[in-house]
């Protein structure tokens, strides 16, 4: 998972916030999310919450009454920029109550709960309750510690949302929790045991998104490919996929992150069948070397995984497949690096996501040796991040000239001014014309050059 800094931002107008015109605000409050698309959906809904509420919602630069910090923990880093985030939030307004919640959360609540500024520490499965506790958070002196045991932790709880703003593309959270314990892993201990939320809630919040214009909505969770086996019936990923395009919808879906034990025949089928979802799959492979891969208790090897990619290849026209790969394991040797950098540069993938291993307290991982340098894990970054650069352009030729379908975006490119999009197998492209009355719908578009990572594109109308 990514832990980015994704949205330190929120709109302070009273429309904005859901008040009535006489209605009196509860407070003002700052938001900032880390990490994944599963914590960006779980901040829209809160947002949504606290606009319920008679909240009102304010850039997290700004003074607040409250301060919200979604957090990650699946590296070293993301931990920091937590006490990062707390640290200027005190500073901005050292009278604001400050909240902190999310996975480092979880798993650090103590240590949390000791740092300056900070009132209450929230856990995973407390998220659908921090609107009222902030509403009860007036005798608050000191840090209060609101966490659960995460693994007794067996339903789903489902936080509604209708609007993601400052987004094109809605995320749809429909799983939660993981059971593999890789052994560099801390999320199982963050988030706790696979959970679904039961496919007639899923058909309802698809529903809500759709009616609000959204055109593309990406479906996320923690270990997304286990969705439904808790559920009783048990159910899974393709049989729901299956059942959603049997179903109305003027949007396109897409995946989020899937294993790659868990892309069966049967979701390649439903995928390949039906133009409602998008060919994109991205598939954690993690190291490309067996040894390797058996010592972060992956569940495949190297010749599965190379299997699994030409299948999906001859499956799926045009499908974009992404790939997540980790350097510097413990142990790793240049050999063992190499074996990954060979088995990713003869597959015909479209990007990978590259991240230097980050030792997480109390993961099988911290305790092996040796542990390899920071110098010497930002070295094979680089060399995989040039792959990666390398694979996205080789991708990005194949379709000059050909019909792509983009949703397009609010947002402008930087350099260009030029509107942006992605298209159906996650290419970005930028597109040359008058786009600006075609926001937030999907164009066909031809592209007609390559520059900078991203395709050019006209109207193909």
């Amino acid at each position: 998972m990514d832990d980015r800094l994704n949205n330190i931002s929120g709109k302070s107008e009273y429309k904005s916030a859901g008040l009535d015109s006489g209605a009196e605000p509860s407070g003002k409050v700052g938001i900032a999310t880390l990490g994944c698309k599963v914590n960006q959906y779980e901040s829209a809904a809160l947002e949504e919450d606290l606009q319920k509420k008679h909240f009102l919602l304010v850039p997290f630069n700004t003074i607040a009454d409250f301060y919200i910090i979604n957090t990650c923990t699946v590296t070293a880093f993301s931990a920091f920029q937590v006490r990062q985030l707390i640290r200027r939030a005190h500073r901005t307004n050292p009278h604001a109550k400050i909240m902190v919640t999310g996975c480092y959360a979880q798993v650090a609540s103590q240590e949390i709960a000791n740092l300056d500024g900070v009132s209450m520490v929230v856990g995973n499965d407390r998220k659908n309750e921090i609107a009222d506790l902030l509403r009860n958070s007036a005798d608050l002196s000191s840090s209060r510690i609101f966490v659960n045991d995460i693994f007794r932790q067996n339903k789903f709880y489902h936080m509604p949302i209708r609007k993601f703003r400052g987004h094109t593309r809605a995320f749809l959270k429909i799983q939660d929790g993981c059971n593999s314990f890789c052994s560099y892993c801390i999320v199982p201990f963050a988030r706790g045991n696979n959970r679904s939320l039961p496919p007639e809630e899923v058909f309802t919040a698809l529903a809500a998104l759709n009616s609000e214009g959204y055109k593309e909505i990406v479906l996320t969770g923690i270990h997304l490919g286990t969705y439904g086996y808790d559920l009783q019936p048990a159910t899974n990923i393709a049989q729901i996929l299956e059942q959603l395009c049997r179903r109305r919808w003027n949007a396109r879906v897409r995946l989020s992150s899937i294993e790659p034990r868990e892309i069966t025949a049967e979701l390649l089928n439903v995928i390949k069948n039906n133009d409602l979802l998008c060919p994109h799959l991205h598939i954690p492979l993690q190291s490309g070397d067996d040894k390797i891969l058996q010592l972060m208790k992956r569940n495949y090897n190297h010749i599965f995984y190379r299997n699994l990619i030409e299948k999906i290849c001859s499956a799926i026209t045009d499908v974009a497949i992404g790939v997540d790969v980790m350097v510097g394991f413990p142990t790793e040797s240049e050999e063992q690096f190499n074996n990954t950098f060979n088995l990713l540069d003869s597959l015909p993938v479209a990007y990978l996501h590259v991240f230097p291993y980050s030792a997480r307290p109390g993961t099988p991982a911290q305790k092996m040796r040796p542990q390899i340098p920071d110098t010497v894990k930002n070295e094979r970054a680089a060399i995989l991040r040039n792959l990666s650069t390398q694979k996205r352009e080789k991708f990005a030729l194949r379709f000059l000239d050909k019909p792509l379908k983009v949703i397009v975006e609010s947002t402008r490119d930087k350099k260009t001014g030029l509107l942006k999009g992605f298209s159906q197998n996650y290419l970005p492209v930028l597109l040359d014309g008058d786009f600006s009355s075609s926001v937030n719908n999907i164009v066909t578009t031809k592209a007609n050059k390559y520059l900078n990572g991203k395709l050019y594109g006209k109207s193909a109308d």
